[in-house]
């Protein structure tokens, strides 16, 4: 308290200086500030789906190599390098001439066959009535249903080489075994081709749809597993997770695929678990063996606790940290288990409760214990689920093993 002795007999001047020495001792006690405002987000259980992003590459859905099945040599190549050919149409013709010649060669043998059948027909249809009345011996009626059923076995015999020299005859023109896009010409008109060697002339694939190839580590697997067997996720369904793709180039595919199957084999040299997926390809944007990153919804977490990374800070040990504004608006530090992340947000698996206001903004500025007036921030835009990525996943996806 601040107070001034007034001596009788002063004058005006005096008593104007002791009205701003007042006025100084009431400024000497300022109203307390009002508390810092801080920007909170209401945290509560939500629904989300569990992903893993994963490494992984294209492969084709059918894959025909085309091979020589005759020798012979090439004299024509019926495609474009590069083209998409259809089944059974023609890629190369190869010299016929000389299976043409097998062919009415065996055509020749049969026809003799059949004659020599006709032939001994007749002649054991007659010893049948002779030997009935001992014009003959029996022996020579045997003899006769012998030499009929010997040339009944040749006929049969000339017949499968007439189709063997009309099967080979028809592989002297070479075609697709499949619909799809045939690669580079191996063989040139003029190259002489093998059966034996079984000379590759082409290669046809069929990419729509296409297959991707991923690797999962075994220590993901089994926390998934593990995650799955105590009831925090609820599986997706097996074998049908839906998967999403991003291209080496950083873009988005634009169709989603399928998880076909899941391997029940561990890679002992890269300790990782081989999961396939199905793509659709209509535009044949996946080329055979390009290197993309997966996303692979793997469960569902009924009861996920999202917090925005700027809200979630880390102490000298590395352990995460949030500040909460407690009832009475005072700020209280929680210490958290955290997973993995779905878009901007941390999944909180412990140290939250619903209904905890959590400091998003103005972070860097209070301490715990202060008080504070927490005001709601508005909800984030929703991000795209290819865009989401948990810790775990984006270690992988750097140092990736590529198939």
């Amino acid at each position: 308290m601040c107070f001034r002795r007034i001596l009788p007999g002063l004058g005006y001047a005096s008593a104007a200086m002791m009205v701003l020495a007042l006025a100084g001792c009431k400024q000497e006690n300022p109203k307390a500030p009002p508390p810092f405002e801080v920007g909170v987000v209401t945290v509560h259980p939500q629904r989300v789906p569990v992903t893993t992003e994963l490494p992984g590459r294209t492969s084709a859905f059918l894959v025909a190599e085309v091979r020589a099945r005759v020798n012979g040599i090439v004299l024509s190549r019926e495609f474009r390098e590069g083209s998409r050919v259809k089944a059974h149409q023609v890629l190369f013709k190869i010299d016929a001439a000389p299976y043409r010649a097998a062919l009415d060669s065996a055509k020749a043998s049969l026809q003799k066959a059949q004659a020599n059948l006709a032939s001994t027909s007749s002649q054991a249809a007659r010893y049948k009535v002779l030997v009935v009345s001992h014009a003959i011996s029996k022996q020579d009626y045997t003899d006769a249903i012998a030499a009929q059923k010997q040339a009944a076995a040749d006929v049969a015999s000339a017949k499968a080489a007439v189709e063997i020299a009309r099967i080979q005859l028809g592989y002297t023109n070479v075609t697709s075994p499949i619909t799809g896009i045939i690669g580079a010409s191996a063989v040139t008109p003029g190259a002489y081709v093998q059966s034996d060697d079984a000379t590759l002339m082409a290669t046809v694939q069929q990419t729509d749809p296409i297959y991707v190839d991923l690797t999962e580590s075994t220590t993901d697997y089994m926390r998934l597993r593990s995650e799955l067997d105590s009831g925090r996720l609820q599986s997706a369904g097996e074998n049908e997770a839906k998967v999403t793709l991003v291209l080496e180039n950083g873009a988005n595919y634009p169709i989603q695929g399928k998880l076909e199957f899941t391997d029940i084999t561990v890679d002992q040299s890269t300790g990782s678990v081989k999961l396939r997926a199905l793509f659709p390809n209509p535009r044949h944007i996946l080329l055979p063996g390009m290197f993309v990153r997966a996303r692979l919804q793997e469960g569902i977490n009924e009861g996920a606790m999202l917090v925005p990374q700027v809200g979630i800070t880390h102490d000298a040990k590395g352990m995460p940290t949030a500040l909460v504004v407690g009832p009475d608006d005072k700020v209280q530090l929680r210490m958290l288990t955290t997973g993995r992340t779905q878009g901007t947000d941390w999944i909180v698996d412990s140290g939250l409760k619903p209904g905890d206001k959590v400091i998003v903004a103005g972070v860097q500025k209070v301490q715990p214990g202060m008080t504070v007036k927490p005001v709601e921030q508005p909800a984030m835009p929703a991000t795209a689920p290819i865009a989401a990525a948990s810790q775990t996943d984006r270690m992988a996806s750097s140092t990736p093993s590529r198939p």
